[in-house]
């Protein structure tokens, strides 16, 4: 398993709410994270970091993950916890007051992925059949979307395309979803902030994915300097998990 983390303040934005991490526990399985914080006063930043420091050290102390219902088990009890402890410092901290955060998530193993998202940030995997979009955005466009008021195309420049319906930490009982999937050689998942997706399209980012003369940091860089220079005007942020033959425990 090869993993990459980077993240970017992009071209317009003062300050980088974004927030993530890819996180080994001590038997060499891999969580990665992103998180896209909100909220005045930079309050998001407070949010995204708080949900990346919880989640990193829960797993860092978990006991090994054999089965995909051990893996959701601990993804749904993690961030429900990681919800509460967000929620009650913002009630009790009036300049984090209504702050949360998007996240996207995957336990990484030699048998599977297991992927949690709350809000727009997303996960795509490439895998033989090839390159999809795993998550689905809880935004208010994506709803009018599946409902059939408006198109996909429609969707792409919608005025309310930042309204979310879902996030992590603004109230007290969140919904998430959790899926997983098996995660074999030369897949590959890729996870990011709506500050890469609302930039560049999926087959261009199936181009970078697929692109073998591209290290795994070439390829992350490669995201960045592209969403940037398609405006950068919000952070971007993501994390790409190879599978390789070499696989830790082996």
């Amino acid at each position: 398993m090869k993993a990459v983390f980077m993240t970017d303040r992009g071209k317009v934005r003062l300050h980088n709410e974004d927030n993530g991490g890819i996180f080994v526990n001590s038997h060499g399985q891999r969580l990665a994270i992103v998180a896209d914080g909100m909220g005045g006063h930079r309050a998001g930043d407070v949010a995204s970091d708080m949900t990346t420091k919880h989640l990193r050290d829960l797993w860092e102390s978990s006991t090994k993950i054999h089965t995909a219902e051990e893996a959701e088990k601990w993804m749904e009890e993690a961030v429900l916890q990681v919800n509460k402890d967000i929620f009650e410092h913002s009630m009790k901290n009036t300049e984090c007051e209504g702050m949360g955060t998007t996240i996207v998530a995957a336990i990484c193993t030699n048998l599977f992925a297991t992927i949690v998202n709350i809000g727009d940030s997303r996960c795509y995997l490439l895998n033989e059949t090839g390159f999809k979009q795993l998550t689905e955005d809880h935004s208010l466009v994506n709803e009018l979307v599946r409902s059939g008021q408006i198109s996909r195309e429609d969707a792409e420049h919608h005025p309310r395309k930042n309204v979310l319906l879902r996030a992590l930490g603004t109230e007290e009982s969140v919904e998430m979803d959790v899926k997983t999937i098996i995660f074999e050689e030369e897949d590959v998942l890729l996870l990011c902030s709506d500050g890469l997706s609302n930039k560049v399209g999926q087959e261009e980012m199936e181009s970078i994915v697929t692109n073998n003369e591209m290290t795994l940091e070439d390829k992350a860089a490669e995201f960045i300097k592209r969403a940037n220079e398609y405006g950068g005007e919000d952070n971007i942020t993501l994390a790409i998990v190879e599978y390789q033959e070499f696989n830790e425990g082996r």
